[in-house]
């Protein structure tokens, strides 16, 4: 990173700014809460750091010389960005939000679209997303609220489902004039590779529901990340496992269509989880979890 000597002197630097502020020690001392040979000291140390002098002392105080003047000015210049940087940080603290944690996917493909409606929801609030790869990664203690797969009930926690699992095999629009499966077992499968993986359905468990036996290889891709997976069915890569409602708007708008007949796993799903003991606004999380209830009821 190069040589900063200016990082090492930070403190020394804060000294200066006040004794230069105060046009004195003894003042700049009171100030800081140090006493008046204890700011000298810093100064003296900052002085022959820099091999220049800063302070012309005199009878009443204190005066800068030139150098002391220009670097004065520097540091005035450096804390005050500073300091509104820590007041910008503190306020956007204190500006009403809802923090939601969620996975790639249901960001990406429901939560995304739905902002405008959300914010409207709960008054206008902004609404922080904090996004891990699957919803295995869910850290519930980084936001108010989490819309989390498979994650089941933890102590302290309440879940609400939302809608249970369903999957459909999903295609690009090349795939449309194609037979619909099972006979585009040879077509390449998209897999979808994360922590977690046996808390959702895979290409094996879909055709097992379907009675088909094993699925055939035939150049699969793997993907950790689900949007990627979904963008490269639509690119016309492969077939994808579709859950719903991820996938619902993309096959309204015909980016991918159906191929193949849903499951559903009603013991899994999406879960609203919060931790009500530690909510910070319990009136924001009962809109936001009336609205999420009401979206997925006009979906069904």
């Amino acid at each position: 990173m190069g040589n900063r000597p200016g990082r090492r002197l930070l403190h020394e630097l804060a000294v200066f700014e006040a004794a230069a502020r105060a046009a004195g020690f003894s003042a700049a001392g009171r100030d800081l809460g140090m006493t008046q040979s204890a700011v000298s000291h810093h100064v003296a140390h900052l002085e022959r750091a820099l091999g220049a002098t800063l302070f012309r002392r005199i009878w009443r105080g204190v005066t800068l010389t030139d150098a002391g003047a220009a670097l004065y000015e520097a540091v005035r210049h450096g804390f005050s960005t500073i300091d509104a940087a820590v007041d910008a940080i503190r306020a956007e603290g204190r500006r009403p939000h809802l923090t939601v944690v969620t996975d790639f996917g249901f960001a990406a493909f429901w939560l995304l679209p739905r902002l405008d409606a959300l914010k409207a929801i709960i008054g206008g609030r902004d609404v922080h997303i904090v996004t891990t790869q699957s919803s295995a990664d869910v850290d519930l203690a980084t936001g108010d609220a989490a819309i989390a797969f498979g994650a089941g009930v933890r102590p302290g926690f309440v879940a609400t489902r939302l809608v249970d699992e369903e999957v459909v095999p999903v295609a690009g629009l090349s795939f449309q004039a194609r037979q619909p499966l099972p006979a585009l077992t040879a077509t390449p499968l998209l897999h979808l590779d994360m922590p977690g993986a046996g808390r959702w359905l895979n290409w094996a468990d879909y055709f097992a529901a379907q009675g088909w036996g094993a699925p055939a290889p035939a150049g699969g891709i793997v993907f950790n990340n689900y949007p990627l997976l979904i963008q490269a069915a639509i690119a016309g890569q492969g077939l994808a496992l579709g859950w719903r409602p991820l996938v619902d708007e993309l096959i309204a708008r015909a980016l991918v269509l159906p191929v193949g007949p849903s499951v559903t796993v009603g013991s899994r799903g999406y879960d609203l989880i919060v931790d009500q003991a530690r909510a910070r606004d319990p009136a924001t999380l009962e809109q936001f979890r009336r609205w999420l209830l009401a979206e997925f009821k006009q979906r069904g």
